[in-house]
């Protein structure tokens, strides 16, 4: 039971609520302030030995999104992870109250303004999660010789369009609607959750900070920069993602990065890092250190494509 309360705890905390988990227990915003301020607005509190890594999480998540893989990561590269989509936090209400716009470019620069002043040397591995993906990505093609590899989970703007339940749930204040699009086993999906996410949007900064962001990104694409990224990139996708409208159409899009290597987890949704994290954990981790040997049939984005051009083929147990 206390094992499931943690589990709850950080899973709140991933999804927009904005909570930071340090050593096991948890802290608010409003406690984490200091220490914020004292780690250059947002740096992360640990750091191990190693290549850095540095985690982006994307539009409905959080920094804590990545509890459950900071840790096992942490053993073998010196993990960062930016907070540049904190909601309330000063330097994105200074620009927003400067007249600017919440752009998948001003998050790249923010990426960019974190790891010149930190004292990560490069080159980076970077991992990034729907928006952050795009952002990585951004920062790849723009900076090839401070990157070393990428890994992208559920990749928005590669192409298509989005289904955003998200946009209407924050409107509407339809937060069910708003969680139970980012996973697919609605396990994951708690009363307790959807409350927690309710309490944070009475925050009016918060609401702000997240009406900006979508103004600014949504139907952004990236897909112009596709062909300018030869780091060594791993893309995996949920086969059940209920953001990415078109993932056969994302995969073959991605195709067009030279150096890409594609997974696709069934049973998932769009956040595989929480749905599906030990298979994401070592699969990172392998292809991190160059190991990442041929993928299993039950994981190959063949399967996928070919279930798309002949439908008859789906429905059928994985491997």
């Amino acid at each position: 039971p206390l094992q499931n309360d943690r589990h709850s705890l950080r899973l709140r905390s991933a999804l927009f609520c904005g909570g930071r988990s340090v050593g096991g227990c948890a802290i608010t915003t409003e406690s984490a302030g200091l220490q914020k301020a004292i780690l250059a607005d947002g740096a992360s509190e640990r750091r191990a030995s190693g290549q850095p890594l540095v985690l982006v999480n994307g539009l409905a998540e959080q920094a804590e999104s990545w509890f459950a893989n900071r840790e096992f990561w942490s053993r073998h590269f010196a993990v960062e992870e930016p907070e540049i989509l904190l909601y309330n936090g000063s330097a994105l209400h200074r620009h927003i109250s400067s007249g600017g716009e919440v752009t998948v470019e001003y998050l790249t620069q923010r990426l960019i303004a974190f790891l010149e002043d930190s004292d990560l040397e490069p080159p980076y591995n970077l991992v990034g999660s729907s928006l952050g993906g795009q952002i990585v990505l951004s920062y790849a093609a723009r900076c090839p010789d401070k990157v070393s590899r990428l890994v992208l989970l559920c990749p928005s703007g590669l192409h298509g369009e989005e289904s955003l339940p998200v946009m209407q749930g924050v409107r509407r204040s339809r937060y069910d609607s708003l969680v139970g699009s980012v996973f697919h086993s609605q396990r994951f999906v708690t009363e307790e959750l959807v409350d927690s996410i309710a309490r944070k949007f009475r925050d009016r900064d918060w609401k702000k900070g997240v009406l900006h962001t979508l103004r600014g990104t949504v139907g952004h694409s990236v897909a112009g920069l596709l062909e300018q990224v030869h780091q060594p990139t791993l893309t995996i996708w949920g086969a059940e993602d209920n953001v990415i409208e078109d993932v056969p159409g994302s995969i073959r899009a991605a195709d067009r990065m030279p150096g890409v290597r594609q997974v696709v987890i069934p049973g998932c949704g769009h956040a595989p890092q929480i749905e599906s994290s030990r298979l994401v954990n070592s699969l990172v981790l392998r292809f991190l250190r160059g190991g990442l040997g041929k993928v299993p049939p039950a994981l190959s984005p063949e399967r996928v494509l070919a279930e798309q051009d002949n439908p008859a083929l789906s429905g059928g147990t994985y491997e």
